[in-house]
């Protein structure tokens, strides 16, 4: 049995500089100097996204010589992806619900322009 990870996909997603490095490493495979040189923060803190990133399961990382390279692990985004298409079905009749009372209240002419 392995061990819960220490950063959940909630977490590690809800940072936009996480979420940028997640849409930087979607393109393929890069070593940490490369990935800090894209961000207008210190290399310390692209490491520490990183590793939020890492103990989430969303990025897996591999020592190149002296360089450690990091890629997009996509199955945690997969599992989150089917865990909210359980609630689009909520949203989607919600705003179906809107959209039918708007076309309503303009048909009625209590939609206010």
């Amino acid at each position: 049995m392995s061990a819960a990870p220490k950063h959940d996909v909630f977490q590690a997603i809800a940072d936009p500089t996480r979420r940028d490095l997640l849409q930087l490493l979607s393109h393929g495979e890069m070593p940490v100097g490369a990935i800090s040189e894209r961000f207008p923060i210190s290399r310390t803190a692209v490491s520490k996204h990183l590793r939020v990133l890492s103990d989430a399961g969303l990025v897996k990382d591999r020592k190149v010589g002296r360089e450690t390279r990091y890629r997009l692990d996509t199955e945690p985004l997969i599992e989150l992806k089917r865990w909210l298409s359980y609630y689009e079905r909520f949203w989607d009749n919600k705003l179906m619900l809107l959209k039918r009372f708007a076309e309503e209240s303009e048909s009625d002419g209590n939609f206010a322009e």
